[in-house]
């Protein structure tokens, strides 16, 4: 595998070349594909954190993964490039910590890929589960699932136009605008990296913001789409459930990281509808359910584990090994 140079960006659906991560592609088998990364030794988002930078964003290592769903689809599938995709669910947890923490050089990552599952239809196969075992020198560093699917880009645009009709919505959609928390109660420096409103808690300990899209963020919104993308939605699990762990004194700070997430996602998130993300009651020992909601509808559904960073290493994790095994 080489790390010398990116993969076309138009393979990986990303504009800026900066915001690809994958170098090499790899098809062992029908069902395996072996990929490598190069990860960004400071990237102005995954590593915008409050203190030391001790382990790269787990996800950082996600998105090589979630680069990768697209890889296999069109160099191995023959999906042409110009159908759009969907997420349909992502899990993920972190088996060694210490395969997180950054060297004095780039981290070079080799990703092993298998096909779980085919999506079929009458016209043939329309989406996948595919696993990833991401290694960083002999240290597995994530393992992760995600099942999307995809659809030519008529097919898409009928679909789109259909939902949004039926919601009383505009062509093209306009972000709702909306004040966000103060960017170190989310572990952050950068109040451009900021995707939740200030948090309130409920008497029943329930927590609640809102979701703020922001559509020139160079990395959340590297191009243009009509809905709230996914990984935003994922970064807004991680912040809400970073303010309610830290309010409910399960971890010390928001600088934790995310060691295991698993989502599903339910409906298109529409960015000009408001978007109102939930954290149940925090309890020691147990993961933190999040859900996200737009008015009428359940959008999506989190389980996001912590854990703190330290001199010594990530403690505290808050439950278990996740499925992503």
């Amino acid at each position: 595998m080489q790390f010398a140079r990116t993969l076309p960006k138009e393979l990986v659906h990303r504009a800026a070349i900066a915001e690809v991560f994958l170098t090499d592609a790899e098809r062992l088998s029908e069902d395996e594909t072996l990929l490598a990364a190069q990860l960004p030794r400071l990237h102005p988002f995954y590593d915008d954190v409050l203190g030391p930078r001790t382990h790269h964003d787990p996800l950082l290592l996600l998105e090589a993964c979630r680069q990768g769903i697209y890889v296999v689809a069109h160099r191995h599938l023959d999906v042409p490039l110009g159908h759009r995709f969907l997420l349909r669910t992502v899990e993920f947890e972190v088996p060694d910590p210490a395969a997180l923490v950054p060297g004095d050089s780039p981290t070079e990552a080799v990703i092993g890929v298998r096909v779980e599952h085919r999506i079929r239809s009458r016209s043939g196969v329309t989406g996948l589960r595919l696993r990833f075992t991401v290694a960083i020198g002999t240290r597995q560093a994530l393992l992760a699932r995600i099942e999307y699917s995809w659809m030519p880009a008529q097919d898409w645009t009928r679909l789109r136009a259909g939902q949004r009709d039926a919601l009383g919505l505009s062509e093209p959609p306009v972000a709702l605008p909306g004040p966000r928390v103060d960017p170190a109660l989310v572990g952050r420096r950068n109040q451009a990296n900021v995707v939740v409103s200030a948090p309130y808690t409920s008497q029943e300990g329930v927590t609640t913001a809102r979701l703020v899209a922001e559509t020139s963020h160079p990395t959340l919104y590297d191009h243009w789409v009509d809905h709230v993308p996914g990984m935003v939605e994922l970064e807004a699990f991680r912040q809400l459930a970073l303010t309610a762990a830290v309010a409910a004194g399960t971890v010390r700070t928001p600088t934790a990281l995310p060691v295991g997430l698993s989502v599903r996602f339910r409906r298109f998130a529409e960015m000009d509808l408001p978007l109102e993300c939930r954290a149940a009651a925090v309890l020691p020992g147990a993961d933190i359910e999040c859900t996200l909601h737009q008015p009428g509808a359940l959008v999506a559904e989190a389980r996001v584990r912590l854990a703190e960073r330290t001199a010594a290493g990530l403690t505290g994790v808050l439950a278990g090994r996740g499925a992503a095994r």
